[in-house]
C-alpha cells in the first residue's frame, strides 16, 4: 500500500515514469492509470501527502477512471 501511495504522490508531481520504475514505486501501468485522475480531482491536495491523495481518490471513486479504480482495488483500497 505504501508503494501505491508514494507512486500516486510522485505521479501528481508529474515526474517521469522511468524514474518511478527505477525506484520500484508501482508499475508504469499503475502510475499511468491514475495520473489524470489525481491531476483532475486531487490537484488542490497534491502537496498534502500520500494519505490525503488516496482519500481524495476514494472520495471521487464514482468519477475516477475504471483503470485507476482497478489499481486501488488491486491494492485493497
Amino acid at each position: 500500500m505504501r508503494k501505491l501511495l508514494v507512486a500516486l504522490t510522485l505521479l501528481s508531481a508529474s515526474l517521469s515514469t522511468a524514474a518511478f520504475a527505477q525506484q520500484g514505486r508501482g508499475t508504469p501501468d499503475e502510475q499511468k492509470a491514475c495520473t489524470r485522475d489525481v491531476q483532475k480531482f486531487c490537484r488542490p491536495v497534491i502537496d498534502q501527502g500520500d494519505f490525503t491523495i488516496l482519500a481524495c481518490l476514494k472520495e471521487n471513486r464514482a468519477k475516477i477512471s475504471q483503470a485507476c479504480d482497478q489499481v486501488l482495488k488491486n491494492h485493497n483500497q
